[in-house]
């Protein structure tokens, strides 16, 4: 059977969503969009507008979870990388976005360029354990005006051909977006159909939900466009001083924020993606390789399973400045916690530092640790054939299995992970090989995809009219 990881019991989930409840209905949310507000009081909430609290009655909450898909896919400009979601499988998503970068030329410490951010989303293209976009590192030297926005947009499909998930700062910058995803990928109704696009916001920590980017992804109702909902609570700052009680506030500011999507465009897709963490308790800041991160992203993902919704988990941070020893002891911890708990999406890889330092070589090793955790996922299978005790009594004492159809077939089946990286032969071998560590096959790797993969080119017909977008926007 498949190894399932459960950190909460029935009771517990049943415990967190009643205080849920409780806290949405007498506490609630600070809502800092006008609209949104609007969109909450006409739904049934009780809306404060000199304070902007909104308190949500438990229909309108049970409701808003009934309204939202439990199914559906999210689309993808290449051929067969759609992803389904609530499906049992689950794609690797990189971290973002990273204000530094380790230059593999040199080994410094730099800020991050346009280049490096192209790089990245390359490299992303070409990995095939990736199936969802992020922007890795911070462009800063892209272009602030709607045109430089829109060849920003043009590059990103132009190099990263599986499903985008990003965000538009503003209302305006959305009205843009629905023009270029139209150039893109076709018609309203196809966009809205396919779901090549998902939209993330993050509630800020405690119970309040932002005007800026929630208004930016009010401007796209009516699109079917699928929000991500991502609040960051640090445990003993921004959040309460337990990971039971920070599951509970994570839960509020996603249910919250579903409330106000539902009640905005009822039957919208929405994606549970809360990013619980611990705050260092010596210095105030993030602790992004706590083992706590790892069971707290699990109790999340199980919460979204309660609900039946679709679920992005997140895991794999480190607190170290560069891969090494650290890094990998924290991130395979609190990457394979909530694998095991098997989230549709997992976000987190290719960054350390508290998810500030990128590096291209940590990305494709991060890529070899999603696909062990898949495989511990896995688990052990006990289908009819697969016990193999006729082998067995066939082999009987002393004999071997080097020869066994069902060897060969097992190999080839999944049954073994064959490794992608790192030392897996004779000393003799590796000493003759030059005794490279898993950093140098890593940055050949790199270099390597970086020079051969050609992404998925977009249609001259596509580029023209968003040439056409670009001029209209200037």
């Amino acid at each position: 059977m498949e190894t399932l990881l459960k950190v909460l019991s029935e009771d517990e989930k049943a415990g967190i969503h009643e205080r849920t409840l409780k806290i949405l209905a007498e506490t609630g949310v600070q809502v800092k969009t006008a609209q949104g507000r609007k969109y909450l009081k006409d739904a049934g909430a009780d809306v404060d507008e000199n304070t902007q609290i909104v308190k949500f009655p438990r229909s309108l909450v049970e409701e808003s979870i009934r309204l939202a898909p439990k199914k559906f896919s999210l689309g993808a400009r290449r051929p067969d990388w759609d992803i389904p979601m609530n499906a049992g499988v689950c794609a690797l998503m990189p971290d973002g976005e990273g204000i530094t970068i380790i230059d593999r030329k040199t080994g410094e410490h730099r800020p991050t360029t346009y280049n490096d951010w192209l790089e990245a989303t390359r490299l992303s293209d070409a990995l095939d354990e990736v199936g969802v976009y992020w922007a890795m590192a911070e462009p800063g030297d892209v272009q602030d005006s709607i045109p430089g926005l829109i060849g920003h947009w043009q590059k990103m499909f132009a190099n990263f051909s599986k499903h985008i998930q990003d965000s538009s700062a503003t209302a305006e910058e959305s009205r843009w977006l629905v023009e270029v995803l139209q150039a893109v990928f076709g018609d309203k109704e196809t966009i809205r159909k396919t779901h090549p696009y998902s939209f993330l916001v993050c509630p800020q920590s405690p119970l309040i939900i932002e005007a800026q980017h929630t208004d930016a992804y009010l401007e796209l109702v009516g699109w079917d466009i699928p929000l991500a909902v991502m609040p960051m609570p640090l445990m003993g700052g921004t959040g309460p001083g337990n990971m039971i009680s920070m599951t509970i506030l994570g839960n509020c500011e996603v249910l919250a924020t579903l409330c106000l999507q539902q009640a905005a465009a009822p039957g919208a897709p929405f994606i549970y993606a809360p990013a619980l963490a611990v705050m260092n308790p010596r210095t105030g800041m993030l602790s992004s390789g706590a083992i706590e991160n790892g069971l707290m992203s699990s109790a999340a993902i199980e919460m979204a399973r309660y609900y039946e919704l679709p679920v992005e988990g997140s895991g794999g941070g480190t607190d170290t400045h560069a891969p090494g020893v650290q890094s990998t002891l924290e991130r395979a911890m609190n990457a394979l916690l909530p694998m095991l708990s098997w989230p549709d999406l997992m976000v987190g890889a290719g960054l350390l530092g508290g998810s500030m330092i990128l590096s291209l070589e940590q990305l494709v090793i991060d890529a070899e640790m999603f696909r062990m955790s898949k495989q511990a996922h896995r688990g052990i299978k006990s289908v009819d054939d697969s016990w193999l005790d006729d082998v067995i009594q066939r082999a009987g004492p002393g004999g071997h299995f080097l020869g066994e159809k069902s060897t060969a077939a097992n190999m080839r089946s999944g049954e073994w992970l064959i490794p992608k990286l790192g030392v897996h032969e004779a000393i003799n071998s590796w000493q003759q090989s030059g005794k490279k560590d898993i950093m140098e096959e890593a940055r050949e790797k790199v270099e390597h995809l970086l020079a051969t993969h050609q992404p998925l080119p977009l249609d001259e017909d596509v580029k023209k009219e968003l040439e056409k977008i670009k001029a209209r926007a200037k």
